[in-house]
């Protein structure tokens, strides 16, 4: 398993832009697919995006497509979500994830961080 860490939440208004950092440490970052999921207030956890190991392949919940970017630095064990033109419906606790596969299902996912605050405000 690795271990990952979470940074870059924050309070921002409607139509602002914030990144997130994942750091990884353990096992190869590189032999790891990463993902970005997110649990609003009284939600279940949702899938935002996922990419692949080698960082070639990405997928993006419809919600989130053509807003949100999610990229890896596989020298710096590093992914990260920047997100633009953000919505009050995007305010929720952002969790980083490695798995085996970019899937969009959080019970593929064997390591979690401890997530991080994401507030839009109106």
């Amino acid at each position: 398993q690795v271990q990952l860490v979470e940074s870059g939440g924050g309070l921002v208004q409607a139509g602002a832009s914030l990144r997130l950092s994942c750091a990884a440490s353990g096992r190869a970052f590189s032999n790891h697919a990463m993902g970005w999921f997110r649990q609003g207030p009284g939600k279940e956890r949702e899938f935002v995006c996922a990419i692949s190991r080698s960082g070639g392949n990405s997928y993006y919940a419809n919600s989130v497509k053509g807003r949100f970017t999610i990229s890896r630095d596989n020298t710096k064990n590093t992914v990260r979500l920047q997100m633009n033109s953000l919505k009050t419906e995007d305010t929720a606790v952002y969790y980083c994830a490695a798995g085996t596969y970019p899937e969009p299902f959080p019970e593929e996912y064997d390591s979690w961080g401890q997530g991080t605050q994401v507030t839009v405000s109106s």
